[in-house]
């Protein structure tokens, strides 16, 4: 089992702090202006950067603050050659149908460079805006018929559904998608774990301590292996890596004070309000407080202090980050997607420090396998 490094787009916005999702603008709760605007050339520098430094694809995240997922690697397309995009999608915004056509033709356009992250549901105020009323529940149900109607349609023979939440008649398109997209499915709640085990390629999970996540993917695993599958895991968590721990950790550090307590307040309140379990619990790693942000070696939660869904990192040298995805890998973990404020830095200080790591360890996909393992050291060292 190899390990696949993804990194990410940052459509919403980049910058040298912390880009959250609040800003002075209480009543709009927008987010706060950023110092580098999501325009398509500094998208493409990114996207050209992560291609460059061995990065497998690029996660593109759905939402109203952020740019059209779709439209966005589209137009990145031309700008690169190799990397793949990991697009997210909301089965409330989108006909199953309609995204089987689009997904078919992103493949043929690009040369099979898509994957899809299928988003159940965010916050109940995100999803009332797109017009979804849907609880928690309800919105895994209506997920598990859309993801049944998707591949149908790209099956070769006409579907008919009649559910719950969508009937159609004769589901197709006009050429299968080739390959067929993968599809990355994330969620933490028994609903979440059901329907990856049962539909998903990839099971996606935040960046917990590796021993409250080792649980829940000996679940999945256990529930398709009920069903004769088996499904790939992944961690979305963000990266602060440096030459010395005490560099890192001096960024993480000037993050963590660079933050507004009053756009911290707020996205804590927003995120009390939330349905998600996966919310729930990266909000209990830190609780709302500053201090005791390590939860687990090299595993820091500031992130959630201000931003919402993925909330930590892992900080420290390029040795130990190295060592806690190994960590990671260990536990059945084959796909690690990556962030770090700003996008472009961090893409650089990863891929030329952590990355040669894990290459020299084989470690990474396609790279010989090695009976040598990452030598331990200590992880506050240099703090």
């Amino acid at each position: 089992m190899a390990l696949h490094p993804h990194w990410y787009l940052p459509t919403s916005g980049d910058g040298r702090d912390v880009v959250g999702w609040v800003h002075s603008r209480i009543a709009t709760a927008a987010p706060r202006p950023t110092d580098r605007a999501p325009d398509i050339d500094y998208l493409a520098d990114v996207a050209r950067a992560a291609e460059r430094l061995g990065f497998e694809s690029l996660l593109t995240p759905a939402g109203t603050w952020c740019e059209d997922p779709w439209i966005t690697t589209a137009a990145l397309l031309r700008e690169t050659r190799r990397i793949r995009f990991v697009v997210a999608l909301r089965p409330d915004a989108l006909n199953p149908t309609l995204a089987a056509q689009m997904a078919a033709t992103f493949q043929r356009v690009s040369g099979g460079r898509l994957l899809l992250n299928v988003v159940t549901g965010s916050d109940d105020e995100e999803q009332r805006r797109f017009g979804d009323w849907l609880d928690h529940d309800a919105r895994y149900a209506r997920t598990e018929e859309w993801l049944t109607v998707l591949r149908g349609a790209w099956s070769g023979e006409p579907l008919d559904h009649d559910g719950e939440h969508y009937r159609v008649r004769g589901a197709t398109v006009a050429e299968a998608p080739d390959p067929i997209p993968p599809v990355l499915l994330g969620g933490s709640s028994a609903p979440a774990l059901r329907i990856a085990a049962a539909h998903a390629d990839v099971h996606l999970s935040w960046g917990e301590p590796p021993g409250e996540l080792a649980p829940r993917l000996a679940s999945v695993r256990e529930l398709a292996q009920r069903q004769g599958r088996s499904v790939g895991f992944g961690v979305r968590v963000h990266v602060i890596t440096r030459d010395t721990a005490a560099e890192a950790w001096a960024q993480a550090d000037r993050l963590l004070a660079a933050m507004d307590p009053q756009a911290v307040a707020l996205a804590q309140a927003r995120a009390a309000r939330t349905s998600s379990e996966g919310q729930r619990r990266m909000t209990a790693l830190h609780g709302g407080r500053r201090d005791a942000l390590e939860v687990s070696p090299n595993l820091w939660a500031g992130f959630g202090l201000l931003r919402r869904h993925a909330g930590t990192a892992l900080v420290g040298s390029h040795q130990q980050v190295a060592e806690r995805l190994a960590e990671y890998h260990a536990l059945g973990v084959e796909h690690v997607l990556l962030s770090g404020q700003p996008h472009l830095e961090e893409a650089h200080w990863f891929g030329e420090g952590v990355l040669p790591l894990l290459r020299r360890e084989g470690v990474l996909a396609g790279e010989p396998s090695r009976t040598r393992h990452l030598t331990p050291v200590p992880t506050t060292a240099d703090r």
